[in-house]
């Protein structure tokens, strides 16, 4: 990366911590896996590559956000975990709570296979579950606070796969773009949803759905 890249990405890195402040201890987690993933994404495509400029704010702090919104929460599940977001931010600034265990799942070998270094070079509590969202079963124990996705499947098809979890006590955490109004209508057609929409810090455009009922509709 050019010395201009670096002071971009440095100014973007500075933002982000305004945005969403963590510890000592979690910014430097937060590091290791940001040099790792600048590493990795040179052979393997884990974001995408217009965002490497704002990737602290974009896709770390965008992740962090999350635990205000659920701040007891221990145990947490991510769907299509990808390139570590928000899974791999959540969990280092879990690290040091007790109990804390984050599980990633996702298919693609060769992102599995980073999120696994990802795991192992910053220390955090978290696993990898290389297989499809369906196949998972009672893969995460009998207690899960979170269940989140992001830029995963329209809001309809998140509510079927996380429907499991919800049923049992998650609360899902989906961030969302400027068309989730349309995304809620579509679900709404076949869910009764107890959810609210809460204003992304990170995008102006953006929210998170908080879902915490799920209810089928009969067809």
């Amino acid at each position: 990366m050019s010395k201009a890249g670096q002071g971009d990405l440095a100014a973007d890195k500075a933002e982000a911590l305004r945005l969403t402040p963590v510890s000592r201890e979690t910014q430097q987690r937060l590091e290791t896996f940001v040099a790792l993933l600048l590493q990795w994404q040179q052979k393997t495509n884990l974001i995408s590559p217009a965002t490497i400029p704002n990737l602290w704010t974009r896709h770390v702090a965008d992740s962090l956000q999350l635990i205000d919104l659920a701040p007891d929460a221990k145990v947490w599940v991510d769907f299509g975990a990808g390139g570590g977001f928000p899974a791999i931010p959540v969990a280092c600034a879990l690290a040091e709570r007790p109990g804390a265990q984050v599980h990633l799942v996702e298919s693609n070998g060769k992102k599995a296979a980073f999120l696994r270094e990802a795991i192992r070079a910053t220390g955090v509590p978290a696993v990898v579950h290389q297989k499809r969202i369906e196949d998972c079963g009672d893969s995460f124990g009998d207690k899960v606070d979170v269940v989140s996705a992001r830029a995963l499947a329209p809001l309809k098809i998140l509510c079927d796969q996380a429907f499991p979890l919800i049923a049992r006590g998650a609360v899902g955490l989906f961030p969302k773009g400027q068309d989730v109004a349309a995304e809620l209508t579509e679900a709404a057609k076949y869910w009764r949803i107890e959810a609210e929409t809460v204003p992304s810090r990170t995008s102006p455009e953006g929210c998170i759905v908080v879902v915490k009922g799920l209810l089928r509709l009969k067809s």
